[in-house]
């Protein structure tokens, strides 16, 4: 029996290699077209309510006969 040639195991190993590659997924990483933005509007909403919220108890407290 004739052991095979080492050539053709190395062109073996690396059809074998190109395959392998060739079929596996790739991950691209790229940034944005547009920039990324954040909406704080709910933020400034709870904010906002939380002065109106201490306005209020403090004019109920100051006019207790209002209601």
């Amino acid at each position: 029996m004739k052991k095979p040639d080492l050539s053709f195991a190395a062109l073996l190993a690396i059809s074998a290699l190109m395959t392998a590659t060739a079929c596996s997924p790739t991950v691209k990483v790229e940034a944005p077209a547009e920039p990324i933005t954040i909406n704080l509007n709910i933020k400034l909403d709870a904010e906002v309510r939380l002065k109106i919220e201490e306005k209020a108890k403090e004019d109920i407290q100051a006019n207790p006969g209002i209601f």
